[in-house]
């Protein structure tokens, strides 16, 4: 019995010391884990690595080409960033419709156009007395963003539209691809201006050269591709074509002044082609003047 008490009593102790020591009190002491160790392969690139990376600042055993892409950290931030991935649009359009008074719609479709910005490319006139039209072919360059309000200020001064023809075409791929490469080479520009300052042998600095001048003219040629494609998207291109059939305006340009310089001219003209023909038939003038010769001879000899 009392072998019970006594462990009855331990029981007891044993529960009041655990009561003293509460669960919040336990410290649980961090766990580390070693390094890892590097593969073998890794182990050797590390150790013969003697090219430094110019983008990254780490060493590197790759070998610079310049039809390899590199890696470029600002322009993945940039693609992953979504900077600068605007729609990019090309715009081209044509409109050709009839005026009562072709004069007075060319003024009014070149102050619109200064108004929105634009610029005129080509300025072409046509007159057909025999047709009995005039007409005017206007190319002009105008900001995209004014595009479709100066195609509405030109379709109001026309008095019957004929035709209109508007084409869009998205080049944000083309852009994007365009402006990717650029960067790309100038990173690889950068890699081989380090790798020529730390140069010794001629042989080297020879070949970095060579190299350095191959990419500076595919940077040229890439930036050119670049500027001509954002200019096309930041000014679209519109023909315009007005004519009038009206007689007074078709018949200004065919005076009595006007036909009779131009009679002068085709006049002229024709002396010059008969001149030139006559010139061109002097193997016939030698021949007939042999024969005339001859023939006189032999008349002369005759009557004697």
């Amino acid at each position: 019995m009392k072998a019970y008490v006594v462990i009855f009593v331990l029981v007891i102790t044993g529960i009041i010391g655990c009561n003293r020591h509460p669960k919040e009190n336990l410290k649980i002491s961090e766990v580390t884990f070693p390094p890892p160790v590097p593969a073998r392969d890794e182990m050797v690139s590390q150790k013969f690595a003697p090219i430094y990376s110019a983008v990254e600042g780490e060493e590197s055993t790759e070998e610079i080409r310049i039809d390899k892409p590199v890696d470029n950290p600002n322009v993945t931030s940039l693609v992953k960033e979504g900077a600068d991935t605007i729609k990019k649009i090309i715009k081209e359009g044509e409109i050709s419709f009839e005026s009562i008074n072709v004069i007075e719609t060319r003024k009014k479709i070149l102050a619109s156009l200064k108004g929105f910005g634009g610029y005129v490319d080509d300025d072409s006139e046509d007159t057909d007395g025999i047709g009995g039209r005039k007409e005017f072919v206007l190319s002009i360059k105008i900001p995209a963003k004014n595009f479709d309000a100066f195609l509405n200020t030109v379709s109001a001064t026309a008095t019957k539209v004929d035709s209109r023809n508007i084409r869009i075409k998205d080049v944000t791929t083309h852009y994007i691809d365009t402006k990717t490469r650029l960067a790309n080479k100038k990173t690889l520009e950068s890699r081989y201006l380090e790798l020529l300052k730390r140069g010794t042998k001629i042989a080297d600095l020879l070949e970095i050269e060579n190299k350095l001048t191959e990419i500076r003219s595919d940077i040229e040629s890439t930036q050119s591709q670049l500027n001509y494609l954002i200019k096309q998207v930041a000014y679209s291109t519109m023909t315009i074509t007005f004519y009038t059939r009206q007689t007074q305006q078709v018949a200004s340009g065919y005076s009595f002044g006007y036909k009779f310089k131009q009679a002068l001219g085709e006049g002229l003209n024709l002396l010059q082609d008969m001149l030139f023909t006559i010139i061109s038939l002097w193997p016939l003038w030698i021949v007939l003047t042999v024969v005339y010769v001859v023939i006189k001879r032999w008349r002369r000899k005759r009557r004697a």
